[in-house]
């Protein structure tokens, strides 16, 4: 019996291990993108009906006194903010009966406002989810700090990339593409987005600048997390010895600053990481789906609760950027449509809206079941 308990309940279960640390993390995700919907509908005067944590039936919930029903529900695998107005918890303008609305209730509804008003809404979900990664950043850069190395070379593999491009131990890479770089993890970044591209880099050797071109292969390696991931290298190494690593630290406001600029960067190589998939020039496995960040969250809560909140910022700003793909039913596809608006003076045609919100919702679909596939049987 005590076996039976352990293996359910104890701290490596599935339910403990990585289930309940999963909930968590894409809870907290989910509450503060829905948060940034709420918060900035309601200062735009508009009428919230219900937020959910989760789909499906209600566990557990109250009414406030707006008239909001806050709930949690069974599926917790997502949630919403359904505001006045809404014939469904997507937000879609299709179906929707204006004329079967009282005056007082069209005021707040949803579909009724100025377009500017439901698009900052909309906007507000995925801005709130890259908030919440820059707040996390900023506290880990407050508290700890970084440790970087100095962009020299201490060794060059044999046959590699680098080797072959001309490469020598000592040299300090000055630029990448163009791109100025001032620690190692600056060359690294570049890079490991980019194989199978040429890349330029300028290095300083013996007091002058020296250009160089070399093109990054693959290298499946193990994150910190044990998972194992494939990223583009040209064979360069940096040690103690020559690269000088040192911790830096950062006041509040350094933090902040570190914090927006790392976010930047994780914004720009998930751009770029989509750009080359669709263009299939990435690996399917990369992409992971519910059962792979279940993984995740149980390997980083097994490493202690700051990999747990900094796993939680990651995944954030995942689902911010997601939700900003220009399909509908995500926030983006809703974007397109108050964008389109703007431009001609009047909505988008109620049979258009139709058609690719059909469309759309095929396309997430398609997706969803792509990732989930490549958990459990692909990768």
């Amino acid at each position: 019996m005590s076996d039976i308990f352990s293996h359910l309940f104890g701290s490596n279960s599935l339910l403990v291990g990585t289930l309940i640390p999963f909930v968590c993390v894409l809870s907290v995700v989910v509450f503060v993108h829905e948060m940034g919907h709420y918060l900035v509908g309601r200062w735009c005067g508009i009428g919230v009906q219900a937020f959910s944590i989760g789909f499906g039936p209600e566990v557990i919930g109250y009414t406030a006194k707006s008239g909001t029903r806050w709930k949690l529900s069974a599926i917790p695998l997502g949630g919403y903010v359904k505001f006045a107005g809404d014939e469904s918890v997507t937000s879609s303008p299709v179906g929707v009966d204006h004329a079967a609305m009282s005056e007082d209730y069209r005021k707040t509804a949803f579909h009724t406002q100025p377009v500017w008003k439901r698009a900052a809404t909309v906007f507000a979900g995925p801005a709130f989810n890259i908030l919440l990664t820059i707040a996390i950043l900023s506290v880990f850069f407050n508290m700890y700090g970084r440790t970087i190395a100095d962009p020299l070379v201490a060794e060059v593999t044999v046959g590699s990339p680098a080797e072959i491009a001309g490469f020598k131990a000592g040299d300090r890479f000055i630029s990448v593409e163009g791109s100025k770089v001032t620690t190692f993890a600056d060359v690294q970044r570049i890079v490991s987005g980019r194989t199978g591209d040429a890349l330029k880099f300028v290095v300083e050797r013996d007091g002058r600048d020296v250009e160089l071109e070399a093109t990054p292969v693959v290298s499946e390696q193990t994150d910190a997390l044990g998972n194992q991931i494939k990223i583009g290298v040209i064979g360069v190494k940096t040690t103690n010895e020559v690269a000088q690593f040192r911790k830096v630290e950062y006041g509040p406001l350094e933090s902040v600053g570190q914090a927006v600029k790392e976010t930047g960067h994780i914004i720009g190589r998930t751009g770029e990481f989509f750009s080359r998939f669709f263009a299939g020039r990435e690996d399917k496995c990369q992409l992971g789906g519910p059962v792979k960040i279940a993984n995740m969250a149980g390997q980083a809560a097994s490493l202690g609760f700051e990999w747990l909140v900094q796993l939680t910022a990651m995944l954030s700003i995942g689902i911010g950027l997601l939700n900003l793909f220009p399909l509908p039913p995500l926030d983006g596809g809703h974007l397109v449509f108050y964008a389109a608006e703007a431009v001609l003076g009047r909505p988008v045609s109620v049979r258009a809206q139709e058609l690719f919100y059909k469309v759309g919702f095929l396309l997430v679909m398609g997706f969803m079941a792509f990732v989930l596939f490549n958990d459990v049987f692909a990768c």
